[in-house]
C-alpha cells in the first residue's frame, strides 16, 4: 500500500506543474497575478477536476484493500494497472485545460477514468470473489460491489455521451450524482 500511496502522491503532484509553468510564462508575457487566474480558469478548474477525482478514486482504493488479508499476481498486475490510470490521467487533465472541450477531449478525459473506474470495480470482484485474498473478518459487502459497478457503469453512460452528443462535454459526469441512487435501492433488494 506505501507504493501505491506514493504513487498517488506523485500523480497528484504532477496535477499542479503546468499551473506553476502557467505563472512563469504570464510573468514574462507582463500579465498581472489577477490576469493569471482570470486567463487561465480552465486549466485551474481542470486541476480542481483531477485533484478530486484521483483523492476520491484513492481514499475508495484505500476502503477496498482494508478487505484484503493476503495477496496474489493477479491482484498486484490489476493494482499496477489502476496506477497506470492514476498517473496517465495529468495528461488528458493538461489536455482539457489546454484545448476547447470538444466531444475528443471530454470523451478522452471521462474514458481514462472510466478505465480506471472498471480496474477498481476489477479489484473489488477479485477480492470479493477470492477468498484467500479477503479478510473473513472484514468481507467486500454486496453494497460496495453494487456501489462498485454502477459507478463504472454511470463513468461509462458519461463517457458515450460525451463522446457522441455534441455540447454535453464534461455535463455528462453529473451523472454520478445518480450512482447512491440507484446503488442503495440495489443493495438493499438484494441483500
Amino acid at each position: 500500500m506505501l507504493f501505491t500511496d506514493a504513487v498517488v502522491a506523485i500523480a497528484v503532484t504532477l496535477l499542479v506543474l503546468p499551473l506553476v509553468e502557467v505563472v512563469t510564462e504570464s510573468k514574462t508575457e507582463g500579465l498581472t497575478a489577477v490576469e493569471v487566474i482570470t486567463e487561465h480558469r480552465p486549466q485551474i478548474f481542470t486541476f480542481l477536476l483531477s485533484f478530486v477525482v484521483i483523492v476520491r478514486f484513492w481514499l475508495v482504493h484505500h476502503r477496498v484493500f482494508e478487505h484484503v488479508r493476503r495477496y496474489n499476481t493477479r491482484l498486484i498486475q490489476l493494482n499496477l494497472g489502476w496506477l497506470l490510470l492514476i498517473v496517465i490521467l495529468p495528461f488528458p487533465t493538461e489536455i482539457i485545460g489546454s484545448f476547447e472541450t470538444s466531444r475528443f477531449t471530454s470523451g478522452l478525459y471521462i474514458g481514462t477514468i472510466l478505465v480506471l473506474s472498471l480496474c477498481q470495480s476489477g479489484l473489488v470482484l477479485m477480492i470479493r470473489r477470492h477468498p484467500d485474498l479477503e479478510d473473513p473478518d472484514n468481507p467486500v459487502t454486496r453494497g460496495e460491489l453494487i456501489n462498485s459497478i454502477v459507478t463504472a457503469g454511470l463513468f461509462g453512460l458519461a463517457f458515450v455521451l460525451a463522446a457522441l452528443v455534441p455540447n454535453v462535454g464534461f455535463y455528462a459526469l453529473f451523472l454520478l450524482f445518480l450512482t447512491p441512487v440507484i446503488s442503495r435501492p440495489l443493495a438493499k433488494r438484494t441483500a
